[in-house]
């Protein structure tokens, strides 16, 4: 029985992706490094030194750089994080998810973000929603970053559910990964062919209804 939804939280609750992206980008090009389309994807979802160590490896490698200098290249990034995410208020919500997060809280379900964006409390806060959820996993106190499970699991524990009582949202090939490995169901949004390992797959937000993805889950589970 479907008891709880799990989401991450850029580019699923809000656009904030793009900000992450344009300042991943800029980073890049401070270093002469040149991001390839496919970097787009593959940034998606993962924690902030991941995320800077695949940038580097586009260029000469996260080997060729000492832990201070990651970690100021991290702290450069995040400050024109910040900066963008300042601008953030209710009005970015991605469409559907204001009526979704309606209907889970009219079915009684819980809620829980499963981020490793370290800003999500502050977004949520922006965004005006941060009451809707009942637990935000802290990704200073995991091990692992996507697609591990970890962070999908920890979430699940929070709500204090099982992995057969939970629904799971991505954008990025490395959460739906995440989100399988954890033996939970799998919705992707955005392209079919990039989350193909979902269980379901909606084009954008907009497609979200708790009715579909209930039914979904209900044959997934009684399969």
């Amino acid at each position: 029985m479907l008891k709880g939804l799990l989401f991450d939280l850029d580019g699923v609750i809000a656009d904030t992706a793009r900000f992450h992206l344009a300042a991943w980008n800029r980073v890049a090009e401070s270093l002469g490094i040149t991001l390839p389309p496919a970097a787009n994807d593959a940034l998606r979802g993962r924690s902030r030194q991941a995320s800077l160590d695949l940038i580097l490896n586009y260029g000469p490698g996260a080997n060729h750089f000492s832990a201070d200098e990651k970690a100021a290249l991290a702290a450069k990034k995040n400050t024109e994080y910040l900066q963008a995410i300042a601008t953030l208020t209710p009005a970015d919500i991605l469409p559907g998810v204001p009526q979704l997060l309606d209907d889970a809280q009219a079915a009684g379900l819980q809620l829980a973000i499963a981020s490793a964006s370290k800003n999500a409390p502050a977004i949520l806060a922006k965004l005006g929603i941060a009451d809707r959820f009942s637990a935000i996993v802290d990704p200073a106190q995991l091990q692992h970053g996507k697609p591990d499970p970890e962070i999908y699991l920890k979430a699940q524990a929070l709500l204090g559910l099982a992995a057969n009582e939970v629904v799971s949202f991505e954008d990025a090939s490395a959460g739906v990964a995440a989100i399988k490995a954890a033996g939970q169901f799998a919705v992707g949004i955005g392209d079919a062919t990039v989350l193909a390992a979902a269980d379901l797959v909606v084009p954008s937000t907009a497609d979200l209804k708790l009715a579909t993805i209930t039914a979904a889950f209900n044959r997934e589970v009684s399969a």
